[in-house]
C-alpha cells in the first residue's frame, strides 16, 4: 500500500473543514470562530435582525469594542473618534447581549483589539477557522489558525450558516532563514519580504512562514509577521503550531481544558508541514543580513533599510513603479537621494494589531528609558489590549513612556486609520501600524512604517532614526 503523498499544513486544515464542493474551485467551508468588532460587526447584526435570521451557533460568535471607541483616559461608553460611532457601538452591545454572543465591552478586562485579544484569550487555536470583518485578520495565523478578513455581508452569512464559499488558494511558503541581529524584529523582516516581492506578490496565494528565523521568534513576533500578509495581497499567512505555541495557548480563557486539552494538543502535533510537501512559490528571505526597514512611500513596498536614501524613480524598473515611485514622492514631500536617517518627523506613534503587545513595549521602553521625547514631537501609545495595558503598567513601562514624553492612552484601534480623527492632518508620522497609504492616518498625513524601538529612537531625536545608535 501506498504511504499518503505528503501534505502542508495548508492542505490539512482546509481538508478538516470543507462540507461540499461547490465547482468552479469552491468550497464550502465550516467556520469555526467569527470575531465581529463594532464598525463592520453593526452591519452584519442589523442586517441578520432585519432578515428575520437567528445565530445559528452563538457561542462561536465573539463580538468586542475596538474600532470606534475612543483610547483617551477616562472615555465612557459610547466615546467614539467617529460621529456615527456611538450607534454603532450600541448596535453591537445591544445585538451581543440578546443574542448571548461572548461579548467584550469597552471597560471589560480582557478588552482589546479583535486580533491581539483573540490569540491573547485563547478563541484562536492550533487548526481552527477564524473570520473577522478586518483585512488584518491573518494576524491570527501566528497561532497555527487558518484566519482571514471577511465582508459584512460575509459575516452575516456566518452568523446565519456557520459556514463560507471559498475558492481554494495556492500555496507559498516564505522560508526566513539565519537568525535576526539586535535591534532587528519581525516587523522588519515582513516589511524586507514586502519590498521584495511586491504588493501584490502574495494574490492568490495562502503562505506559510518557515525558517529558523520564524521558529525563534516568540508568538508575539509571529503575530506582526502574519498581521501584514494582506500588505503583499495575501488572503491568508501563517504559521504552523509547535511547542512554542502549544505552551502560549495553555492556560488561557477559551483554550480547551483536561482531556479536551490533550486531545487538542494530539491533533494540532499532526498539523505541521510534512517533510516533502511541495508549494506553488518558494521564496527565501536571508535575515542574517537584515537591518531595521523603513518605508519612505504611499505603499509598504516602498521600504528600504533605514541606512539608505530615498530611491530615484528614474531608476525604478518599469513605467508603472516609476510612476508610483513619482506620485509617492510628491505626496510624502520628499527629494531622491534623501537619507532615511534624519527626515524630521511631527509624530511619533505606537499602536495597532501589527506592534502594540507587551514585547513591543518592552522593546520601545528598553530605548525611551532615561530618555525625553525631543521637544515639539507628538509621541502617542495606544496598548493593543487592556491585558497587554495592565500588564505594561505592572512592569512600570507605563511610568517610562509617560517620563519620556509620551502620551498613555486606553486600548484600541485608535490613529491605526482615519476613521474621525484629525489629528496627524498634514504632518509626518513614524509609525507601528500596518499601512502607509495616502491619507491613512489622517488627510495629508504622511506614515512611515517602522517597529517599535524605531519608533522610540525617531521620537528621541525627532527624526528618523536607527535604534541601534541610541539603545
Amino acid at each position: 500500500m501506498n504511504a499518503p503523498a505528503p501534505r502542508t499544513f495548508f492542505d490539512k486544515v482546509w481538508a478538516d473543514h470543507v462540507i461540499a464542493r461547490l465547482g468552479d474551485d469552491a468550497e464550502l467551508l465550516q467556520i469555526d470562530r467569527l470575531v465581529l468588532h463594532e464598525l463592520s460587526g453593526s452591519q452584519a447584526v442589523r442586517a441578520l435582525a432585519e432578515a428575520g435570521r437567528e445565530p445559528v451557533s452563538r457561542g462561536q460568535v465573539f463580538t468586542v469594542i475596538e474600532h470606534l471607541i475612543s483610547t483617551e483616559p477616562g472615555r465612557g461608553p459610547t466615546d467614539s473618534v467617529s460621529k456615527s460611532g456611538p450607534i454603532m457601538i450600541e448596535t453591537t452591545r445591544k445585538a451581543s447581549r440578546d443574542w448571548g454572543f461572548h461579548f467584550i465591552d469597552y471597560d471589560d478586562p480582557r478588552q482589546g483589539i479583535a486580533h491581539v485579544i483573540a490569540p491573547e484569550l485563547g478563541i484562536a487555536f492550533p487548526g481552527a477557522t477564524l473570520v473577522c470583518c478586518d483585512s488584518h485578520t491573518s494576524t491570527v495565523g501566528g497561532v497555527g489558525a487558518l484566519t482571514w478578513g471577511i465582508g459584512a455581508s460575509e459575516a452575516e452569512h456566518v452568523l446565519a450558516t456557520q459556514t463560507l464559499a471559498q475558492a481554494r488558494p495556492k500555496t507559498m511558503r516564505v522560508n526566513f532563514t539565519g537568525r535576526l541581529a539586535r535591534g532587528v524584529y519581525a516587523k522588519d523582516m515582513i516589511l524586507a519580504l514586502i519590498g521584495r516581492i511586491g504588493a501584490q506578490g502574495g494574490i492568490g496565494y495562502a503562505t506559510e512562514y518557515a525558517g529558523a528565523a520564524v521558529s525563534a521568534l516568540p508568538i508575539e513576533g509571529r503575530l506582526t509577521l502574519c498581521n501584514m500578509s494582506i500588505e503583499f495581497s495575501c488572503k491568508y499567512g501563517f504559521v504552523p503550531p509547535d511547542e512554542t505555541t502549544i505552551d502560549y495557548l495553555k492556560g488561557r480563557e477559551f483554550s480547551p481544558k483536561g482531556a479536551d486539552w490533550d486531545r487538542a494538543v494530539a491533533y494540532w502535533r499532526t498539523l505541521p508541514t510534512d517533510p516533502g510537501a511541495t508549494f506553488d512559490r518558494e521564496v527565501t528571505v536571508d535575515c542574517d543580513a537584515l537591518e531595521p526597514q523603513v518605508t519612505w512611500g504611499i505603499s509598504p513596498q516602498q521600504v528600504a533599510p533605514i541606512g539608505a536614501s530615498v530611491p530615484d524613480p528614474s531608476q525604478a524598473s518599469d513605467s508603472e513603479a516609476r510612476q508610483l515611485a513619482t506620485r509617492a514622492l510628491e505626496y510624502m514631500q520628499l527629494s531622491a537621494g534623501t537619507p532615511l536617517q534624519g527626515i524630521p518627523i511631527d509624530v511619533a506613534y505606537i499602536g495597532s494589531c501589527t506592534n502594540a503587545r507587551l514585547s513591543d513595549l518592552r522593546a520601545a521602553a528598553e530605548v525611551l528609558r532615561g530618555r525625553k521625547v525631543k521637544a515639539g514631537i507628538q509621541a502617542v501609545c495606544v496598548p493593543g489590549s487592556t491585558p497587554v495595558k495592565r500588564a505594561a503598567e505592572a512592569e512600570g513601562l507605563d511610568r517610562i513612556f509617560k517620563d519620556a514624553g509620551f502620551e498613555w492612552h486606553e486600548s484600541a484601534c485608535g490613529f491605526c486609520g482615519h476613521i474621525g480623527s484629525d489629528r496627524f492632518a498634514d504632518l509626518r508620522v513614524v509609525s507601528t501600524t500596518n499601512r502607509n497609504f495616502e491619507g491613512r492616518q489622517g488627510p495629508k498625513t504622511r506614515t512611515h512604517l517602522a517597529s517599535p524601538a524605531t519608533v522610540a529612537a525617531s521620537a528621541i531625536a525627532g527624526c528618523i532614526a536607527d535604534a541601534r545608535g541610541i539603545a
